[in-house]
């Protein structure tokens, strides 16, 4: 069986691409922005605040969790959503390390 076409590139390659195309989301940005100006966790606030379906709210979230940007928590028959500092910081590293790599001359 032959190469999947992410093994070709570096992990480190491959991480950003996986957080571009979560962040890639318009609704997800929302969220994320929604959870940084509450600096606390939310339980069920999004559906109202974002205007989306909650399957379509609970599917976003999912994919920010996956990826590390959030963290949940069960309280009752809830999940109350944050921002993972740690996760966060890491991967804003990441992205600051690869958006530094441009050179300081002039090209085209």
């Amino acid at each position: 069986m032959g190469l999947t076409k992410s093994e070709i590139f570096t992990e480190e390659q491959n991480k950003i691409a996986l957080i571009a195309k979560v962040i890639g989301h318009p609704a997800r940005v929302a969220i994320l922005e929604h959870l940084i100006k509450l600096e606390e966790c939310v339980c069920g606030d999004l559906v109202n605040d974002i205007g989306l379906a909650q399957s379509t709210i609970s599917q976003h979230l999912k994919e920010l969790k996956k990826i590390g940007l959030i963290k949940g928590t069960t309280e009752g028959t809830s999940v109350c959503y944050c921002i993972d500092e740690e996760n966060w910081q890491k991967i804003n590293d990441l992205l600051v390390t690869f958006l530094s790599k441009k050179s300081k001359g002039s090209c085209c």
